[in-house]
């Protein structure tokens, strides 16, 4: 429970130390790390019995003094100057200010000059400047994700402002894990390099002291990639649980929004889906769909046994049924209603969209040979008046990424047939993923065309079958997992920044993914960690994509490279 254990160990802290009833302050950033670590029950177990966000404190004049304000913030100068404008005509009897991140001196300064009634108790760095979503996962959250893909000539404003919140989440990260690590990154990517040389820069200069932990024999490994590097992992529909809900339905901060999916109970409409808080999701995250069906039969069947129901259950209709017509059975067991009502909406959306259909195409786009088969696949779905258009859009989009150099003129009758029945997706949102994730853009091999070793694992995988055609699929991240447990990451294809080279094999590595995370990846590093191979993987990225969200970036990143003179 490494992240998220630091994270509740901040919050501890943070609280139990101030006694009598507190308001919590946050900002939209804190929020996220506070809601994701910690329920609302047990900070009222901490007298926390108000939580506002800073900007809006700010409007209300209303005096508290009878309580003690608990602030944490990222230390933006946007939330330097709320407090300061707070401090000023101070509400609470007591301020105590705790930031997520290094705190400059001139900031500290600043906050002493406007605390003239001497209300402020204490000012401390506190490093969770990240969302720990899993013990071995974690997000930024930034909302202008699309800008790494745009290089500075393009987006000279936003840029140094992008890395500069990347580098922020990685020192924190450190910080909190008590380590400074050796640092490499993705040849190919210059946002990559530039993330790395600059976090280098933080880390071995500018605030030494602060990352002048106790050395170990072999120093952790910071490895810093792009996304554009497996741009097919996004793009793939997903058939474990926590991954499919977030490309069905949709994840943010642990939270599932049900509120469009028809009436439910006010309690049901945003479901809590976490590994800390939950006992069958820890257990299933990551379990097939038709197992998950499965497993949640066999559960509602013994709750059905111990409320003496004769009720037979034969479909999931009939398991959303039982858990209607129970009341008393629904309090008790809301878990079990949770997801009874996700899998039941995801089953709708699986018929709806005709993915059990697209999707045995995709994984033999993504995972299998066969050009001349692939095109006809391809077309036949674009010709299926049950596919939806980002359906068809996704799937000519692997097609692209896979035969870009071998059928130019198929391709270019895919993007007529995609312009002509999706209006919504023009086929040059396909080039423009070519331009950003073609095959001369990459690093890795994550179609296995061009190394030896991996033809040779996809002949032997094929000959030997798939347990499960619809999860074939390894994102490359496994692959680069394997060559650091191996001690085969080539430094030709990711350097070291500087003169800090590793000697032997690291025990703790944190792979970020500059573009976005995936639940698959996520998964991929959960299995190698509870292999104890004595190497623990952390991954962490600046959102947690879906193919939806990857798709808006890829849009919004065409725009805007549109709107400017150069040619990206």
């Amino acid at each position: 429970m490494v992240l998220v254990s630091a994270v509740r160990d901040y919050i501890n802290r943070m609280l139990q130390d101030i006694s009598g009833m507190k308001v919590l302050i946050l900002d939209s950033h804190t929020v996220s790390v506070v809601s994701v670590g910690y329920s609302q029950s047990e900070l009222l177990q901490k007298e926390v019995f108000l939580v506002e966000l800073v900007d809006s404190i700010s409007k209300s004049k209303e005096s508290m003094s009878h309580l003690k304000a608990v602030y944490f913030l990222r230390p933006t100068s946007e939330n330097i100057q709320h407090l300061r404008r707070q401090l000023a005509s101070p509400r609470f009897g007591e301020y105590h200010l705790f930031f997520s991140n290094i705190l400059k001196d001139t900031q500290i300064h600043n906050l002493a000059d406007s605390d003239e009634q001497e209300v402020v108790q204490q000012i401390q760095e506190f490093y969770v400047d990240f969302v720990a979503i899993d013990p071995y996962h974690f997000t930024l959250n930034m909302p202008s994700n699309h800008i790494y893909m745009l290089p500075a000539v393009v987006d000279t404003s936003n840029l140094p402002h992008f890395c500069d919140r990347v580098v922020d989440g990685i020192a924190s990260i450190f910080l909190s894990l008590k380590r400074r690590p050796i640092i490499r990154y993705q040849r190919t990517s210059d946002i990559a390099k530039r993330i790395a040389q600059e976090t280098a820069r933080l880390m071995y200069q500018q605030e030494s002291g602060l990352f002048d932990f106790r050395r170990m024999e072999v120093s952790p490994l910071l490895l810093v990639i792009d996304r554009r590097d497996d741009p097919v992992a996004p793009l793939l529909n997903q058939w474990t649980y926590q991954a499919m809900v977030h490309e069905l339905i949709g994840i943010q901060d642990n939270k599932v929004d049900l509120r469009n999916i028809g009436k439910l109970p006010k309690d049901q409409q945003e479901v809590v889906l976490s590994s800390e808080q939950d006992a069958f999701f820890k257990a299933n995250m990551y379990e097939n769909f038709g197992d998950i069906g499965m497993n949640i039969k066999r559960l509602v069947d013994e709750f059905q046994q111990i409320s003496k129901s004769n009720q037979s259950i034969q479909t999931i209709e009939d398991m959303a049924k039982f858990v209607d017509n129970y009341p008393d059975y629904r309090k008790m067991h809301g878990n079990v209603s949770k997801h009874v009502t996700l899998v039941t909406e995801m089953s709708k959306i699986v018929e709806e969209r005709k993915l059990m259909l697209v999707s045995q195409t995709e994984q033999e786009l993504a995972c299998n040979g066969g050009q001349v088969a692939a095109f006809e696949a391809v077309k036949n779905i674009l010709n299926n008046e049950s596919v939806s258009d980002i359906d068809r859009l996704r799937l000519v989009m692997l097609y692209a990424l896979r035969y870009e150099k071998e059928s130019p003129v198929q391709l270019m009758q895919l993007f007529n047939k995609l312009a002509s029945r999706s209006a919504k997706y023009k086929p040059g949102l396909v080039q423009f993923v070519l331009k950003q994730a073609g095959v001369d853009k990459r690093t890795g091999d994550f179609f296995g065309n061009r190394d030896l070793l991996n033809i040779a694992r996809n002949m032997a995988r094929g000959l030997k079958g798939v347990e499960n055609v619809y999860t074939q699929h390894q994102p490359l991240l496994f692959q680069t997992m394997e060559s650091i447990s191996k001690g085969r990451l080539r430094d030709v294809d990711y350097p070291y920044v500087g003169n800090h080279f590793q000697q032997g094999r690291p025990q703790e590595v944190v792979i970020f993914i500059v573009g976005g995370t995936t639940y698959e990846e996520s998964r991929s590093v959960a299995l190698q960690n509870a292999r104890n191979s004595g190497i623990r993987f952390i991954l962490g990225g600046s959102v947690v994509l879906n193919s939806k969200r990857f798709l808006k970036d890829l849009e919004e990143a065409q725009r805007m490279a549109r709107s400017s003179t150069v040619v990206v």
